[in-house]
């Protein structure tokens, strides 16, 4: 089910794809995949095949952070993924965040 867009404050940006919200609330962006930062359990065992280029993940962080910083942050709640993070879009005055790091290459969309 999808809801209507709310306001959102962010506390912290932990990766190109998951946040933290100031009342606690982790949430990963939907429908895209950035890479894992370093010290990341996705790339240090081999068998959960983590997308583990360093640089491009601190650049993809950066930019998320700085995308959120532009303005009013909105987000659209599309439920939950087996972390319990909740999945959603995120947008700043009418972009969305996760195409944004996509047109930039500093994520890929979710297959």
């Amino acid at each position: 089910m999808l809801l209507s867009a709310a306001s959102l404050c962010i506390a912290n940006v932990h990766d190109g794809d998951t946040i933290r919200s100031c009342d606690g609330e982790r949430i990963r962006i939907a429908n895209i995949d950035a890479p894992e930062m370093r010290g990341s359990p996705k790339c240090r065992d081999r068998r959960r095949r983590g997308w583990c280029d360093y640089a491009l993940a601190t650049r993809s962080r950066d930019a998320l952070a700085a995308f959120l910083a532009e303005g009013r942050v909105t987000i659209r709640r599309q439920g939950e993924d087996r972390y319990a993070r909740t999945l959603a879009t995120l947008a700043v005055n009418g972009r969305d965040a996760g195409q944004y790091l996509v047109d930039r290459r500093l994520a890929r969309p979710w297959r």
